[in-house]
């Protein structure tokens, strides 16, 4: 039997099933699948083809018997049987019609009867892109709605049931270790030098763009405002005290070797002795005197250079320049690049150890989530809003992509292997309706033939 394009195709006989013809051609794939211009044929599928085989044989066998028993009953009636063959010549003839009719309509579902090219056969491979087109318009239509999925969303409750599932035992601890499994893949796919080159260039950025005087301003005044520097004075006070103490044959040697060069040399000495004992004493009275001048001075100098931070051009300029100078220096842009290193490093080493502060923190962060939303219906109703605005904004902007896929899928199948393909799929339920046409058109005649009797007598 020919095919829908008149080139040898798919006929299937009384028993014989459907064969393979030379329309396109057949790969073997995996577990004995067949794969032919994107249809795949599966080894379950061949496996319902003999279902249709057998169910085929049936129903071809019940036209027979319904033909068998016509061509009897006829000749029964003209050898003088008497007025039962009449009926039983009626409900064959007519369940032989239910038949052929059925298997005419069931036929040219798939391929065309005979192959005749008769108007509206073939249906399946004639009109495959366009029930693709179709298929894809319902899928669009009734299961990519936007109230559709809201609904659906609203009936499961996700909110609800993920807080369940997460304050359950164990899962905020399975949960802490897919993602810190995730996060290891993460971090040993990217490449150091490229998130080196990516952090340093983001935090170069980031401070060449940012104006630092004018923070930096408002910070020390504020500083110095609640005394929070005077502790740094203090140590800076000690650690002079101390040096002093420390180097005092150099603080002297140092004075002396700068005296002018026509003094005695013990006088040198004598003076540089007296520099130094004056330097002690000075720096043993701001160490040690909390009130004293000198620590005055330094918190008036800290306060005006606070406010001159922020209102001063001059001073904020040179602030802003010697901020480019700096981040423009070798060091600092290496400093900058290695932190990524540190940074990774540590990261590695708490999603490895279970007992690390971050995966400790985090199940305790998804245990205490999943109670929240276990409990708390606001924020269920707060969940399952973002999931149903997510959900609606997917299908409203990916809606024709969605459907486009199922339309040019089935484009790009070969009529005749996609027709014998759904043939072995429905096929089987399909025959059921030859078989019923044989009985129904059997009883249908018999019932006609009946009052036919019944209203001539």
């Amino acid at each position: 039997m020919t095919g829908a394009d008149g080139s040898a195709g798919v006929d299937v006989g009384a028993g014989g099933g459907a064969e393979q013809g030379g329309g396109g051609g057949v790969d073997a794939g995996p577990g004995g699948a067949t794969a032919v211009s994107g249809v795949r044929f599966t080894a379950s599928d061949e496996a319902k083809r003999r279902g249709v085989r057998r169910m085929k044989v049936l129903a071809t066998g019940l036209l027979l018997v319904a033909t068998v028993v016509y061509g009897l009953a006829r000749w029964a009636g003209a050898s003088g049987a008497g007025a039962w063959a009449g009926y039983v010549e009626s409900a064959a003839e007519a369940g032989m019609v239910g038949a052929l009719a059925d298997w005419f309509a069931v036929t040219a579902l798939f391929r065309r009867p005979f192959g005749l090219p008769i108007p509206h056969t073939a249906i399946i491979p004639t009109k495959k892109d366009v029930f693709g087109r179709s298929l894809g318009a319902f899928v669009g239509e009734n299961f990519l709605a936007a109230h559709v999925v809201r609904g659906r969303l609203r009936a499961l409750g996700v909110g609800g049931r993920v807080g369940r599932w997460l304050a359950a035992p164990g899962s905020a601890e399975r949960v802490t270790r897919e993602a810190s499994a995730a996060l290891r893949g993460v971090l040993a796919v990217l490449r150091d030098e490229d998130v080196q080159a990516v952090v340093g260039e983001a935090v170069t950025r980031r401070f060449s763009s940012q104006q630092v005087a004018q923070p930096l301003g408002r910070m020390l005044g504020r500083v110095v405002a609640d005394g929070g520097h005077r502790g740094v004075v203090d140590l800076v006070a000690v650690r002079l005290h101390d040096w002093l103490v420390e180097h005092r044959e150099e603080v002297v040697q140092r004075i002396a070797e700068e005296s002018p060069g026509w003094t005695p040399k013990f006088i040198d000495h004598q003076v540089g002795v007296r520099v130094h004992k004056e330097l002690l004493r000075f720096s043993a009275e701001v160490r040690d005197d909390p009130a004293h001048p000198a620590r005055g001075a330094v918190d008036g100098f800290l306060a005006d250079f606070a406010r001159e931070l922020r209102t001063d051009p001059g001073t904020i300029g040179r602030v802003e320049r010697a901020k480019e100078q700096l981040l423009a220096r070798p060091e600092v842009q290496e400093l900058i690049a290695s932190s990524w290193s540190a940074v990774r490093s540590l990261v590695l080493a708490a999603a490895e150890d279970e007992d690390s502060e971050l995966r400790r923190r985090i199940r305790d962060g998804v245990r205490s989530l999943g109670e929240r939303l276990a409990s708390d219906g606001r924020l269920q109703r707060k969940v399952d809003g973002w999931l149903e605005d997510a959900a609606e904004y997917v299908v409203d902007t990916y809606r024709d992509e969605i459907t486009s896929l199922i339309s040019e899928t089935v484009a790009g199948w070969d009529a005749v292997e996609a027709s014998r393909k759904i043939e072995a799929n429905v096929g089987r339920d399909l025959q059921f309706i030859r078989i019923n046409g044989t009985v129904v058109g059997s009883l249908a005649g018999l019932l006609i033939h009946t009052v036919s009797v019944l209203a001539a007598g």
